[in-house]
């Protein structure tokens, strides 16, 4: 082999080495291009995205809620069909979050098809439950919260009152039931209720149908023989 041929090849192998070499470190130390950079923007564009969790009511936001809330829904007259008449009520503008409560599951038609659950003839008639899990179902949508108690606002007991409930579960404060009501039927009144329920309205129209109602036969629990029904709540344009 001559001199000439023996330099051929040893550059060729230099440079053979070396373009491996390079090939090699690309490899370990290399950024995807630009294209790679495209696709897996794309790719994450496609990938399925989670849907927020539905806004539910609870006791630590409930309040401010419904303070806004208040501001933009000042509708404060309903009208209860059931299936034994019409009561028509005025929601009290001095107790400002159990109004907009009421006015708030209304909207949510949280009332349509609950019933009057519980009635005593010459005292109350309550509603806001039933025994239909649809009833439950809706509660759990909404969510689960109770709301402070608002006692000093100069309204009593009187016949045609309507108060909320507290909670008899752990309630130390009387914090009220928000889905359920009460509407006072006795002619005196039921004043020994005077500072642990929260009043909120009263019965403007329809205590005819209050009274039909609080004389059904009922079983040893207070419940209607017969069910009562509350249709559907609407809210009343004073206009």
């Amino acid at each position: 082999m001559n001199f000439s041929k023996q330099i051929f090849i040893v550059v060729l192998i230099i440079l053979t080495f070396g373009c491996n070499s390079k090939s090699k470190n690309f490899d370990k130390t290399s950024k995807p291009n630009q294209d790679a950079k495209v696709f897996e923007k794309k790719e994450l564009n496609q990938a399925p995205k989670k849907e927020n969790d539905k806004f539910t009511l609870t006791d630590d936001n409930v309040i401010d809620f419904l303070f806004d809330y208040e501001k933009n829904n000042k509708e404060n007259h309903v009208r209860i069909h059931t299936t034994f008449g019409n009561i028509d009520i005025l929601l009290y503008a001095n107790t400002p979050y159990h109004r907009s409560n009421f006015i708030y599951l209304t909207k949510k038609k949280y009332f349509d098809g609950t019933q009057f659950y519980r009635v005593i003839n010459d005292f109350v008639i309550q509603a806001g439950n039933s025994d239909n899990i649809k009833v439950s179902k809706k509660r759990k949508v909404i969510g689960k919260y109770l709301l402070p108690n608002d006692f000093d606002k100069g309204h009593t007991h009187k016949r045609g009152i309507v108060s909320m409930p507290s909670s008899s579960v752990d309630n130390p404060y009387k914090m009220a039931s928000p889905f359920e009501f009460f509407i006072v039927q006795k002619k005196d009144g039921a004043h020994h209720l005077d500072g642990n329920y929260t009043i909120f309205g009263k019965v403007i129209d329809g205590m005819e149908t209050v009274d039909k109602i609080a004389n059904l036969p009922t079983d040893n629990r207070d419940w209607p023989l017969n069910n009562v029904y509350i249709n559907k709540v609407l809210i009343i344009n004073d206009n």
